[in-house]
């Protein structure tokens, strides 16, 4: 059981100089218009941003994370609750990762067998323990739309050998994920691994595909990388997941990798990468990325952008952002996700449009010409 039916996808634009390609997912809470981005409520929550807001600012699906959402507030409340869209007040589709990535940010607190993982609790040090059962039980009981199979993430750092094991030990937990997999209103999708060994990416794609997913996910990209090794390891994998199927890379959110992603033929991104750069005071614009602290904002009284639709470009200056990045404001932090989601939604509805039009290649050389290099940030 894999969900199957809970997922309908359709491609229905392709553009003709790249692999860009704009579809429909349609998912129980709801359809996503694609190639599109989710932003990342790890424990339950975009941080910064009431999910009111965060409709609003074009996102149409959202990602939570199992591991911490099993250590707080745990699965069975969560399940008591109605379910985590009830419980985060979240209306639309949302995805749960299956604890993979922790695999790899916790490696100093765990340790891996082919059996699963074993962590010490970044909280109080206790014992978890997360096997590719465990994570779909979890995910089973969150209730998300999506959810996915375990895997092993090696870092970027990790040589042949290490990133040869964690590529069998990913399939061998995707195949246990499946067999776990009890709710047929949820799509499982499959982790491809491999690194930057373009022969492992392959073997992996073939490993996955086998067992017939309703999505696929190309992981293990963004974890230490150069961005030209992400995107070959991105270019090669996605033409080898079936065409039919929606394809997911994992942990990617930089405006100019989105476009790149997207000319590869990836139709879903997520990143923690414009929520945690809104609340340190990088804030994204057609022109690049500002550091809001900057003594030159000090008397800039236009937005940040005269374009952009959102709250905090309508109703307040640059010069009042940067006052209330300077003087530690919560509303900063509020005022900026709100910007930087809206400018990344606002980007790949730009995308979609392009694609349907047959000039997706024009539309990203055009977006890449103006975007400068992002600004330094002062702590």
């Amino acid at each position: 059981m894999l969900g199957e039916g809970s997922l309908r996808f359709s491609v229905t634009a392709r553009d003709a100089a790249t692999a860009a390609r704009a579809g429909l997912l349609r998912l129980p809470h709801g359809s996503v218009d694609t190639p599109a981005f989710m932003p990342v409520g790890t424990q339950g929550a975009v941080k910064a941003i009431l999910p009111r807001d965060l409709a609003e600012t074009g996102a149409q699906m959202v990602l939570a994370n199992t591991y911490h959402l099993a250590l707080r507030p745990g699965q069975d409340v969560v399940r008591e609750a109605g379910g985590l869209h009830r419980f985060m007040a979240w209306e639309g589709p949302i995805l749960t990762d299956s604890g993979g990535f922790q695999v790899f940010s916790l490696a100093s607190l765990r340790e891996v067998t082919d059996e699963g993982v074993e962590f010490r609790s970044h909280l109080d040090g206790g014992l978890v323990r997360l096997t590719p059962e465990r994570s779909i039980e979890i995910q089973n009981a969150l209730g998300a739309d999506v959810v996915m199979a375990l895997d092993e993430c090696p870092p970027a750092t990790a040589d042949r050998t290490q990133v040869e094991r964690a590529e069998q030990r990913t399939a061998c937990w995707a195949e246990r994920s499946a067999a776990a997999h009890r709710r047929e209103d949820q799509a499982l999708f499959g982790i491809v691994q491999g690194g930057v060994y373009e022969d492992l990416r392959r073997l992996s794609a073939a490993q996955v595909t086998a067992l017939g997913f309703p999505g696929y996910a190309i992981g293990g990209v963004s974890v230490g990388e150069t961005p030209e090794s992400v995107r070959a390891a991105v270019g090669a994998t996605a033409p080898l997941l079936p065409g039919d199927r929606p394809r997911y890379v994992m942990g990617v959110g930089g405006p100019l990798d989105l476009l790149d992603m997207v000319a590869a033929g990836v139709d879903l991104f997520d990143c923690v990468l414009p929520t945690r750069n809104a609340r340190n005071g990088a804030l994204f614009t057609g022109a690049g990325v500002l550091n809001m602290r900057n003594l030159a904002h000090a008397r800039d009284f236009k937005p940040l952008e005269d374009s952009c639709p959102c709250y905090a470009c309508r109703r307040f200056t640059r010069a009042y952002l940067r006052h209330l990045y300077t003087r530690g404001e919560m509303l900063a932090g509020m005022l900026g996700t709100i910007h930087n989601l809206t400018f990344l939604q606002r980007l790949l509805a730009g995308a979609r449009e392009a694609i349907a039009a047959g000039r997706y290649a024009t539309f990203r050389e055009a977006f890449q010409a103006g975007f400068a290099a992002p600004a330094a940030l002062d702590d």
